[in-house]
């Protein structure tokens, strides 16, 4: 069984929001009187909505998980059956790399921050990019789960399809 999970953002900035908002609380309470202006509690609660939303989307549009069957990054979905084990090997090895303009797997415009981009060439000839914390990890764990594609003659199509 091959499972590598790497969630798309952390919980961090809603505990930290979370408990600005409980200490204004408890502020508000304790305190005689109204120590604490409400503008100041409802920015506090907007800022701990706000950071609810982004994590969540963040979640659910970045998060990388490697089962039994596929890859799959954000909604994005490859099979481990169509990933090119030669050259997965390869890039661990150092000598392989990327095609000049492959894109990202799970559809962002660019590498999130924290992220390196681990090249996955497909058994078609496309090469994508799997943004990821820890590559190395990622490698062995696909390496563990792909089927070995050596006997295969390799794909034409080169990363935009031509």
């Amino acid at each position: 069984m091959t499972h590598h999970v790497e969630p798309g953002g952390s919980w961090r900035p809603v505990r930290l929001a979370a408990g600005v908002w409980v200490a204004l609380v408890v502020l508000e309470l304790v305190l005689p009187g109204s120590w604490v202006p409400s503008l100041v509690l409802t920015l506090a609660a907007g800022a701990l909505g706000g950071a609810l939303g982004h994590t969540l989307m963040l979640r659910r549009t970045r998060t990388l998980r490697l089962d039994d069957a596929a890859l799959t990054v954000g909604r994005e979905r490859v099979r481990l059956a169509h990933v090119d084990a030669g050259h997965l090997r390869a890039v661990l090895a150092g000598t392989a790399g990327a095609d000049a303009g492959a894109p990202l797997l799970g559809g962002a415009s660019s590498l999130p921050r924290g992220r390196a981009a681990l090249p996955l060439r497909l058994t078609d000839g496309r090469t994508v990019l799997v943004p990821t914390r820890d590559p190395a990890a990622l490698t062995r764990a696909l390496l563990a789960g792909v089927p070995d594609t050596t006997d295969r003659p390799p794909g034409r199509r080169g990363t935009l399809g031509s």
